[in-house]
């Protein structure tokens, strides 16, 4: 089949290896998609490879082991390359950083390892590398900037150090997905130059400082996750993005950057919401379009809301509006700002250090759907506006310095527990079992005893009566059994009697026995 430019054999249930004769017959191919299927052991054999020609590799979604091999180094076309969810292993190939077409390179959840190559670079076309979930480790190139670069997904890797000058100058970005790793220093003042990011991902690391006034310059924000790191400092009152304003008539999806040869388009196919790709041989002889489906997958940011960690994809991500600044070392107050975060589903600022009273502009927040404010050292009372929040469904203030009662039974407020409002000792009314006087503070006299406590002290008596008695028993049968022991507890009971006797005989009046 030395004339095949396209073979599509995805969603299968293949198994065993990639025939050898694939690899070197079909010279002409220029598209290989073989995902998801059951296909094993290792991609292709150097020795027969003769694919020069290839420009998209999809393996994506089953069970190769080893090496990249180094013989697709030959494939200096090569445009997309897809082996993610694989068994793959080993280090990074230098060698890619070679392949001056790449654009796509995606290779997350597999075993890879080491550093990223400094040769990485050089990829000027790059637009969406993605090698989460490995076991990538070292430092960021401090040179990686690829212009044309709009999603970078290294989370859940072993990455550290200083995140300096990496992406410095990629305008075009629009996902940054860094979390779960070991960096540390703070976020670089070049920040406000992505004018196009939309999630900014960097939960689960070191960093330090505090968070960047330039964060505010960034009006496509949708999502920000600073969770689980060491910021201290204020939370910016700028903070109140465009993009969180809630005009949703407006959400759209991030457009691709332009290029020559290469653009991308959302298919509108129920059954596979994945990416089309097109691209025209510049070079070829019959000069055509190639369309590959499926190509790039849905792009894919994990989140937590209403305390679940979700990953969020496709058209649904588009809607995703949140802030997360949970488990830091930030202080000062709650700035009034925030509440002009009008389209925010999500905004989660607990475990800080944060004090004052809760912001009554938060009655602004129409969209928000999961709050949570416990664990810091807010006081005052729970701003009543708040009622108006009809898609409120997690809701916490626990753990703070809350006081007065709590917000009226009504809407949504009156689907939240105990645990949303404990940990306040000043706190009162319902669901808390403390009642408020006619003040609206905290009652302190103790309530009346309730027929369940009765109930309880006579379970008490009679389960301690029952163990007393099986004490009892089980001493008899074990002297009754055992003749040692018998010998022994007699032995104790005349010793203890004894001495009992003489202690009395001691301590009587001089005279009392006559």
């Amino acid at each position: 089949m030395n004339s095949l430019r396209i073979l599509d054999l995805s969603y299968n249930k293949l198994s065993a290896v990639i025939p050898e004769h694939l690899a070197k017959n079909c010279i002409n191919l220029e598209t290989l998609v073989l995902s998801n299927n059951s296909l094993e052991g290792h991609i292709i054999s150097a020795a027969n490879f003769n694919l020069v020609f290839l420009r998209i590799l999809q393996l994506d979604g089953n069970h190769f082991i080893g090496k990249i091999p180094e013989c697709l180094s030959n494939s200096s076309y090569l445009m997309g390359l897809y082996l993610s969810d694989n068994r793959l292993s080993g280090r990074i190939p230098n060698w890619l950083g070679n392949m001056s077409e790449l654009v796509d390179l995606i290779m997350p959840n597999n075993h890879l390892q080491g550093p990223i190559p400094p040769e990485f670079c050089q990829l000027q076309n790059l637009q969406v590398l993605n090698l989460a979930e490995n076991n990538i480790s070292g430092d960021l190139p401090s040179r990686f900037n690829p212009p044309q670069i709009q999603q970078v997904h290294l989370s859940k890797n072993k990455i550290e150090g200083q995140w300096k000058d990496a992406f410095f100058n990629s305008s075009s970005m629009v996902t940054l997905d860094l979390g779960y790793n070991r960096f540390n220093g703070g976020i670089p003042n070049w920040i406000g130059r992505l004018s196009n990011l939309m999630y900014h991902i960097l939960t689960h690391n070191n960093l330090e400082g505090e968070v960047p006034h330039l964060l505010c310059k960034l009006e496509q924000l949708r999502l920000i996750d600073l969770s689980h790191n060491n910021f201290s400092g204020q939370i910016p009152p700028c903070l109140d993005m465009t993009a969180l304003h809630g005009d949703f008539s407006t959400a759209t999806e991030p457009s691709a950057a332009p290029t020559a040869s290469y653009s991308n388009r959302i298919s509108d196919a129920p059954s596979r919401n994945e990416e089309i790709v097109e691209f025209t041989r510049e070079k070829d002889l019959n000069t055509y379009p190639i369309s590959v489906n499926p190509m790039r997958k849905e792009e894919t940011v994990e989140f937590t809301t209403k305390n679940t960690y979700y990953s969020y994809h496709g058209r649904i991500l588009t809607y995703m509006f949140g802030v997360d600044l949970s488990c830091n070392k930030l202080t000062g107050e709650i700035p009034h700002q925030n509440g002009n975060l009008t389209g925010i589903h999500t905004l989660n600022l607990s475990y800080n250090n944060l004090f004052g009273s809760i912001p009554w502009t938060f009655s602004h927040l129409e969209q928000i759907e999961s709050l949570d404010l416990s664990h810091n050292n807010l006081n005052r009372k729970i701003p009543s506006q708040m009622l108006v929040l009809c898609h409120l469904a997690v809701f916490s203030v626990a753990y703070n310095n809350m006081s007065g009662k709590t917000p009226e039974r009504t809407a949504q407020f009156g689907t939240f527990e105990e645990s949303s409002y404990q940990g306040n000792p000043l706190l009162c009314g319902l669901p808390l079992p403390k009642s408020c006087d006619a003040n609206g503070s905290t009652s302190l006299v103790p309530k009346a005893s309730t027929d369940n406590e009765v109930l309880d002290m006579d379970i008490f008596y009679i389960t301690f009566t029952v163990s007393c008695i099986i004490v009892v028993l089980v001493i008899a049968i074990v002297l009754y059994v055992n003749p040692y022991w018998q010998r022994t507890w007699f032995y104790f009971v005349e010793t203890w009697m004894t001495s009992c006797y003489y202690f009395i005989i001691d301590h009587l009046p001089k005279g009392f026995c006559h």
